[in-house]
């Protein structure tokens, strides 16, 4: 199984990803943990909304004001980065964190580069899906990168100057 990295520890991903399907509302969601894309979520949201086992991916072309009426049932939000030079993920997670106030696991899922990881976390993600050939004990020192930051963030809302004084 592919490696997990959840609120700094390194764990296997128990989380099934259902790719994209053409007709979103036919899509066949299995038992037990499962991350869905947005469109088979909205499609089938009165029946998956019931289960606790459901999370909802969004590509970085996705707006999370989708999910805003059920955002606080969900067990699990993935954005996806399909290639490392976008960074509309960024802020989505931000929006995630900051407009919609969620507080679960909230996971960074495709191009995940590891000098990327602390700037993520950042932004209010709690949970890095590592491609496999990616190294989880390097992924991890690299959350640890810098021990102090000026700016403000979701894992600290004030910047340093306040923080000083």
């Amino acid at each position: 199984m592919p490696s997990l990295i959840l609120d700094g520890q390194i764990f296997e991903d128990q989380w099934v990803y259902l790719e994209k399907a053409e007709a979103a509302d036919q899509q066949q969601v299995p038992e037990g943990k499962v991350v869905v894309p947005l469109a088979t979520w909205l499609a089938q949201k009165d029946s998956l909304s019931s289960r606790a086992d459901i999370g909802v991916w969004l590509d970085s072309d996705e707006e999370p004001e989708a999910l805003a009426d059920h955002i606080s049932e969900l067990a699990l939000i993935a954005v996806n980065f399909p290639k490392f030079a976008d960074g509309r993920g960024y802020s989505i997670a931000r929006l995630i964190r900051e407009r919609h106030s969620y507080q679960g696991e909230l996971r960074a899922m495709g191009d995940v580069l590891l000098d990327q990881l602390f700037y993520m976390k950042r932004c209010g993600f709690n949970s890095f899906a590592l491609r496999p050939d990616r190294s989880a004990e390097k992924a991890l020192a690299g959350l640890t990168t810098f021990t102090e930051v000026y700016q403000a963030g979701t894992d600290q809302p004030l910047p340093l100057f306040r923080r000083r004084a």
